[in-house]
């Protein structure tokens, strides 16, 4: 029986990428998991200023009164009749949200007296005023 003799530069040396694979597809959705998404309300306000403001973290509900007493929630414009069930279904999706309300410094009085109003209807005790410092 004859044997082969192979060069040993001529061999191809395949590498197992299997591993190196397994990691990059779990931290992908390790960092799926933590990142948290920040939700806009679709609309720059001019917030009044304060110098006792405090800054809030976490999920929030924000919702945006407008100069002129538009209101936006979810980068859309909305009733004040339809404030209430969107701040039911922001609630449904983070229970542990506050809503925060960024009134332009302009806006009607009685508009946000309104949309607090109607966030309360909704079951959200945790309402805050943007202002900025």
């Amino acid at each position: 029986m004859a044997r082969r003799h192979t060069n040993p530069e001529s061999q191809e040396g395949d590498i197992d990428i299997t591993p190196m694979l397994d990691i990059v597809f779990i931290m992908l959705i390790f960092f799926i998991v933590t990142t948290s998404f920040v939700k806009e309300s679709g609309v720059t306000v001019s917030r009044p200023t304060a110098s006792t403001a405090e800054s809030k973290q976490g999920s929030n509900i924000l919702i945006a009164i407008r100069a002129n007493g538009e209101i936006w929630i979810d980068k859309r414009s909305v009733d004040l009749r339809a404030v209430r069930a969107n701040t039911e279904r922001l609630k449904a999706e983070s229970p542990e949200g506050a809503v925060v309300i960024q009134a332009d410094e302009f806006a009607p009085t009685g508009t946000l007296v309104k949309v607090m109003d109607q966030v309360r209807l909704a079951g959200v005790t945790d309402i805050s005023v943007a202002a900025t410092e």
